[in-house]
């Protein structure tokens, strides 16, 4: 178990949760667990500020540059707040070429933000994204990391957003 941290921002429940995905390695490579530590931070604080990355750093005896380096990499981490719901389109290729880039200007359209925007009542974050493993079911859209949402009509789209508000 983790000593708990001075002034801590992560919760006794997050750093044992942490603990847990730390026992699935050796020893000597807690740095291992850095995405399932990110991902639990995240999940408790709704993203990932410096102080939160810093706590994660310390309990994995990491350096702190060492976990920014792969919570920049990775778009399911954000790094600034977001709306509740959180939206990732997929535009690769493979997805581009079946409408994602349509979708992509319909839900920037109908919700009058940009990627990397949040409505101005601060429900829904518009993210683009890298492949997310489902070509044969563009265009997809992935919600909060978690729901991934397939042939994403501009209808299907109207759909969602109304059951997002």
């Amino acid at each position: 178990m983790n000593a708990p941290l001075p002034n801590s921002v992560l919760s006794a429940e997050a750093l044992a949760r942490i603990d847990k995905a730390v026992a699935k390695y050796p020893p000597d490579r807690k740095d291992s667990a850095v995405m399932a530590a990110l991902t639990i931070a995240q999940a408790e604080k709704g993203w990932l500020s410096t102080e939160t990355m810093d706590a994660v750093a310390q309990v994995l005896g990491m350096p702190p540059v060492a976990v920014y380096e792969v919570a920049t990499f990775y778009t399911m981490y954000d790094l600034k707040p977001v709306g509740k719901y959180k939206l990732t389109v997929c535009t690769n290729l493979p997805c581009a070429l079946q409408g994602a880039t349509h979708a992509a200007e319909h839900l920037k359209k109908t919700l009058g933000i940009g990627f990397n925007e949040t409505t101005a009542d601060g429900r829904i974050t518009l993210k683009e994204g890298e492949c997310m493993g489902a070509c044969g079911d563009a265009p997809v859209l992935l919600q909060n990391n978690h729901k991934m949402l397939c042939a994403m009509s501009p209808e299907k789209i109207d759909q969602l957003l109304k059951e997002l508000k």
